[in-house]
């Protein structure tokens, strides 16, 4: 074996996959603290036992003892006692590739254990310098139990045939185990790495035992194998912790682990169930495109500075009950698979599943301040149970039911009695609101207590299919007096739509007063587009059996349509006539206004001018011829004469009640049969003609309100 020039230090490989694209609320990515750097030993002469002539195998590769030609395994026995002697504890050793077996082994600690170190007598633990067994081969089992290693110790390449014991281990310096095989067990529990540690594909083919261990430095594991179960319940990982393209063949054990520096498990895959219940990561925590076979379970973790499952995929079920994020948790492009549940977790920043695939029936359950499932595939039912979050479902493709809905109590953590921890997103509403629906297939979208104010449906299709049910609210018109404008609106729901249409379109600003302003990336759309959103939203209204809230939805058609100058101009005035009288039938005070005006007027008509001055008397004329004894009587009644001098004398109490009866008669389309002018005719005729119609306004607003 060959290697560059003696203590020459070199950094440690750290791991490629650490390094992704950035995130909305993510980082910049920074290089990784490395492990201790390692001395790389020079090349030098080997044992060569067991060489043969020039077609045989090489022979030993291991490193000779100093002093002598040979490796420890076959050195003779005074040089080895020799050898063995000589040591103390602290002392370097180098044993590259070198055989051992376990009663050699067992030798070689021993004289390490000698009671000439005051540090070590106490303890009894053997204790070595820099100890270098890249290559070795350990035949039997390997017992390092309890062994200090102060000035880093190589195992790079090494082979375990039988059980590696590294229980309560001291590695003080820099341990680096890349490429080692552990052929049966491998123990490391309590053991300490108070420097880097490097197993970076390293095969652990039996069992492999790291709980309780303590990384103080960064620890990386990429692309090593676990072929059997992985424990690491309770270790600790104080710097940056590497298991980048690591493969778990069976039962990968993180329970209560702690990650103090950033967690990397991008690209690695667990075929068996991945346990990091009650684990907390308190830097990044980051599972890009692993691959979950069976469970995954994060419940109860805690994340500090988010998680990041971009790409991953999870065949079986995702438990993140009771998990708690500080920061975000980001699941885009993630696969579930075989996930019936997600959550339920808090997290106080953003949930995103945008470009996520669920592929069973799923309910997904958080307290979150925003939930972004742009562009998310739901192709199976789907429940959204969520708290305080504000949901973007824009271009997600829904093939089946999905329900969002707000749920009014916390979720519970461990039992009914222990919810959920709140307290970060407790500063606002607990409800849910609604931001887009952009390019959703709508026919399969049901909303239940969900706040749509600001709620943006354009490129929504099958809006009229939509189900709305339960205290949804939407957006009004602005609330308030106007002291230029007092009379604007009447308060009805309106969508964001108009809201933005009339921010922009408003020729004065004290006219956009009150109207919420469009965000930059709202389309800006015509009166007409605005008209076809009300009418499939209040289509949908309908056919939920709520026609209060769609005649609101009516009344935003009409004004679209109103103010649409694409319309003929003939069309646009007969709609600003009905919205003037009664508000297009849905304003029951604007018709009874008009009502009582027109009433008023036809009254103050009547008294001056429609009213004659006196009731005309008729007169009878004929002739009468006594011979014959023909009698001829006509009866004429003369025409009323109308009333002359001043108008404030025509004002009479009996005038007043002759009027008024007039005026009562035309509202109910009748002929009141009191003597009139020419003038007071053609008055009763136009208000037996208007304010009927008026009258049948007020009603059908009236009527619209309190419709079932």
């Amino acid at each position: 074996m060959s290697g560059p020039a003696p203590d020459v230090p070199v950094p440690h490989a750290t791991s490629g996959a650490g390094n992704h694209a950035a995130g909305p609320d993510r980082p910049r990515d920074v290089t990784h603290p490395s492990p201790e750097p390692f001395p790389i030993p020079a090349p030098g002469p080997r044992c060569g036992h067991g060489a043969g002539p020039a077609t045989d195998p090489p022979g030993c590769r291991g490193v000779p003892v100093p002093g002598t030609a040979a490796c420890l395994a076959h050195l003779d026995e005074a040089d080895r006692d020799a050898y063995l002697a000589s040591l103390a504890p602290g002392a370097d050793v180098d044993h590259r590739d070198t055989p051992f077996t376990t009663d050699l082994l067992r030798r070689l600690l021993g004289a390490l254990r000698a009671s000439t170190s005051a540090s070590t007598s106490a303890s009894g633990r053997p204790e070595a310098g820099r100890a270098r067994f890249d290559g070795a081969v350990f035949g039997g089992d390997a017992g390092f139990d309890r062994v200090v290693f102060t000035r880093g110790a190589h195992f790079g390449g090494a082979v375990f045939d039988g059980d590696a014991g590294f229980t309560a281990a001291v590695f003080t310096g820099g341990a680096d185990f890349g490429d080692a095989v552990f052929a049966r067990g491998a123990r490391f529990g309590g053991a300490g790495f108070e420097g880097g540690a490097s197993f970076d594909r390293a095969a652990f083919r039996g069992d492999c035992d790291l709980r309780a261990t303590s990384f103080t430095g960064g620890a990386t594991f990429d692309r090593t194998s676990f072929a059997r179960d992985a424990d690491f319940g309770g270790a600790i990982f104080k710097g940056h912790a590497s298991f980048g393209g690591a493969a778990f063949r069976d039962d990968a054990w993180f329970k209560d682990a702690s990650f103090k520096g950033t967690a990397d498990f991008s690209g690695a895959s667990f075929d068996g169930t991945a346990r990091f219940g009650g684990a907390v990561f308190k830097g990044d925590a980051r599972f890009g495109s692993a691959a979950f076979a069976r469970d995954a379970v994060f419940a109860r973790a805690a994340f500090a500075h988010g998680a990041r499952f971009r790409g991953a995929v999870f065949t079986g079920d995702a438990r993140f009950d009771g998990a708690v994020l500080t920061g975000s948790a980001w699941f885009d492009a993630a696969r579930f698979e075989g996930v019936s549940r997600l959550g339920p977790l808090v997290c106080d920043g953003t949930v995103s599943l945008d470009g996520a695939v669920f592929a069973v029936p799923a309910t997904v359950e958080a307290a979150a301040r925003r939930v972004s499932c742009a562009r998310t595939r739901w192709a199976s039912t789907a429940t959204l149970h969520l708290r305080y979050a504000e949901v973007d479902l824009r271009d997600a493709v829904l093939e089946y039911p999905v329900l969002v809905a707000a749920r009014p109590t916390p979720f519970p953590r461990l039992g009914p009695d222990s919810p959920l921890p709140e307290t970060r997103l407790s500063g606002r509403e607990p409800g849910v609101r609604l931001v887009s629906v952009g390019g959703v297939d709508a026919a399969h979208l049901a909303l239940h207590d969900v706040d749509l104010s600001a709620c943006r449906f354009a490129g929504a299709v099958h809006l009229d299919q939509l189900r709305v049910d339960g205290w949804c609210t939407f957006a009004t018109t602005p609330t308030g007096w106007n002291r230029r404008f007092p009379w604007r609106w009447s308060r009805r729901n309106t969508l964001a739509e108009e809201h933005h249409w009339r921010s922009r379109t408003a020729r004065r600003p004290a006219l956009a007063r009150g109207w919420t302003a469009p965000p930059p990336d709202a389309p800006d759309l015509r009166p007409a587009a605005v008209a076809a959103l009300y009418r499939q939203v209040r289509k949908s209204l309908e056919d939920g059996k709520n026609e209060p809230d769609a005649a609101d939805f009516y009344y935003g058609e009409m004004e679209m349509r109103r103010h649409d100058t694409h319309r003929p101009r003939s069309e646009r005035a007969l709609l600003t006539a009905y919205w003037a009288l009664s508000g297009y039938g849905l304003r029951a005070a604007r018709a009874l206004v008009w009502l009582l005006g027109a009433m008023a007027a036809t009254l103050l008509a009547l008294l001056l001018w429609g009213l004659p001055a006196g009731d005309p008397e008729p007169v009878t004329t004929g002739r009468q011829v006594a011979a014959g004894q023909e009698v001829t009587w006509t009866t004429r009644t003369p025409d009323p004469v109308g009333p002359t001098g001043p108008l404030t004398e025509r004002v009479t109490a009996e005038r007043f009640e002759k009027a008024l009866r007039v005026v009562i008669n035309s509202v109910a389309f009748r002929s009141s049969g009191q003597d009139l002018t020419t003038a007071g005719t053609y008055t009763e005729m136009a208000s037996r003609l208007a304010e009927p119609v008026l009258l049948g306004l007020a009603v059908l607003a009236v009527r619209t309100r309190v419709k079932r």
